[in-house]
């Protein structure tokens, strides 16, 4: 981490397409630094429910390009391909080129249809995101991936565009319902378990009621858990494999394939948050019974993300109904799933084929305090 002014913390990300991600607050003005004097017009696809919110950044863009403002629906109903297509008429409209940029504003859903629409219009045009939530900035916005659903499954259409730049603005948050707040802080605690032990510390230390838009505590987790995330993508930005037996890109997915069926099942009214804490705690119980992982882990899973007010346990679907949405989950091989499991604390692996029966009786733990 290197810091640029007192208030603002500059992580950069490097590869074959490097950029910036910046965490600090009031961050609107440096929007026309990133996108360059070559843009001519910029199109800000923002969350629908956040047009007031929206203003401050529509108003540091109107001096410098032509913009063009597409509200979209709210959360996983913007990911669709009807909702891109939308996108797609509307810049051919107003005449976009492949020199002309797209600003996404809102969160992981509007990063992730914005990303896709960037990503495809003319073959790629640049991108800046500006997420406003704690789970699109720890998550959806940076890495370069892009998606939206299909009637079978979450993300199974998308691409890989790198952003030109991601601008964290922690102002965006106070306005944050307390419950996405906690959702966001999901995948947070997700990084502590598969590489940042810091971040488990800082969460099991702090009291979870002062994290807020204002706590230093809530910025150095933010950042933390950005910081992982830029250290997988660098070394396997598309999910090729790691080196020396590390599951590379694919370690961020912890605890992800049931959560995305858990979603889907849910039709998206649990949280993606709240999912991966599910699916975390699912796939410890599932590492114990492969003989990887001990008790204590297990239990510090239920308890770490108990703490920030994440769910632990599931029983609103059958098991057989989760195990046939799994899957489908993109990162199965051909009939047999994998999953990213834990031998200890930060020693991720791949755990392929694990059988139906151990499958599941770590379905049966965690519905065990639900029932």
């Amino acid at each position: 981490m290197t810091e640029s002014r007192p208030t603002e913390t500059v992580l950069h990300v490097g590869g074959a397409s490097p950029y910036d991600v910046v965490v600090g607050h009031h961050l609107a003005d440096r929007l026309p630094g990133i996108l360059g004097e070559s843009v001519q017009r910029v199109a800000v696809l923002y969350a629908g429910d956040l047009g007031e919110l929206v203003q401050p950044v529509v108003d540091s863009l109107v001096e410098h390009y032509d913009v063009l403002a597409l509200g979209l629906p709210d959360g996983e109903a913007a990911k669709t391909a009807p909702v891109a297509a939308d996108c797609w008429e509307a810049l051919g409209e107003s005449g976009f080129t492949r020199s002309d940029a797209v600003v996404t504003f809102g969160g992981g859903a509007t990063t992730d249809l914005g990303g896709f629409v960037a990503a495809t219009w003319l073959r790629g045009v640049r991108v800046v995101h500006v997420p406003t939530t704690v789970l699109a900035m720890v998550d959806a916005a940076v890495g370069g991936k892009t998606g939206i659903n299909t009637g079978a499954g979450k993300n199974l259409v998308g691409s890989f565009h790198e952003p030109a730049g991601v601008l964290c603005d922690l102002a965006l948050l106070e306005t944050l319902p307390r419950e996405e707040l906690v959702s966001g802080l999901g995948e947070v605690v997700k990084c502590g378990f598969i590489a940042d032990p810091e971040i488990l510390r800082l969460v099991e230390e702090t009291d979870p009621a002062t994290l807020d838009a204002t706590s230093p505590v809530l910025r150095e987790l933010v950042e933390r858990a950005i910081q992982v995330k830029i250290d997988v993508v660098v070394e396997d930005l598309k999910e090729t494999g790691g080196r020396d037996g590390h599951p590379g890109r694919e370690v961020l997915n912890y605890g992800h394939t049931l959560a995305h069926a858990i979603e889907r099942s849910s039709g998206y009214t649990v949280r993606h948050g709240e999912a991966v804490a599910i699916g975390c705690v699912y796939v410890a119980e599932l590492a114990a019974r492969a003989g990887s992982l001990d008790s204590a882990l297990v239990a510090r899973h239920r308890a770490a993300f108990a703490r920030v007010g994440l769910p632990t346990t599931y029983d609103a679907a059958g098991f057989d109904e989760l195990h046939a949405a799994m899957k489908v989950d993109k990162k199965s091989r051909g009939s047999q799933l994998r999953f990213v499991v834990l031998d200890d604390l930060a020693r991720p692996r791949v755990l392929a084929g694990p059988s139906e029966d151990d499958l599941r009786a770590a379905y049966d733990a965690i519905r065990g305090d639900a029932r």
